[in-house]
């Protein structure tokens, strides 16, 4: 019974400590398509309510499309591409590179905010694309900016930036 106890005490603990980051639902995006992601906020800044949600778009993403969020404003910013993509016929040499979503979102409330984003060849598969977030509250801000160095463990980090792996295209897409 003593066993059971702990086991679940240390179950609740580290689910506690998972949801203490933004994250991301998804865990993979392919190269060469289109991928929904949906940001996951599971509390506030030290018992505040959130405020804004910023979300930056790393090169290697283009095209990027945020969902329109009941209840709270929509800003983007728009900035140069390092390259210029091909995108359906067309070139794009600049597009949305910052998203940010205005609210009020209670501390003790969770939250999601999705947004879509063309996954390009620029992007190695196998290698885990972190996406920095910047999460607002009335007198702090959470900044899961931080991106591991090579063989370091996001989980080492205290603001860890959210993360997807990029995959290879299976073939079957159109």
């Amino acid at each position: 019974m003593k066993r059971l106890i702990s086991a679940a005490v240390l179950t609740l603990s580290l689910a506690t400590q998972a949801s203490a980051h933004a994250t991301f639902a998804e865990t993979e995006v392919v190269q060469g398509e289109t991928a929904r992601l949906t940001l996951r906020i599971g509390h506030g800044c030290d018992g505040e309510a959130t405020l804004r949600v910023r979300v930056q778009i790393p090169e290697g993403l283009i095209a990027a499309q945020p969902m329109v969020h009941a209840g709270w404003a929509l800003e983007t910013v728009t900035a140069a591409y390092a390259q210029p993509h091909e995108y359906y016929g067309r070139t794009l040499t600049e597009g949305v590179r910052e998203i940010a979503w205005s609210g009020e979102l209670p501390a003790e409330y969770y939250d999601e905010f999705v947004f879509r984003v063309r996954v390009t060849e620029a992007l190695p598969v196998g290698q885990m694309l972190h996406i920095p977030v910047v999460q607002e509250c009335a007198t702090g801000a959470e900044r899961w900016i931080e991106i591991p160095a090579e063989g370091q463990d996001a989980h080492d980090l205290e603001g860890p930036a959210p993360g997807v792996m990029v995959v290879a295209p299976t073939g079957h897409g159109h």
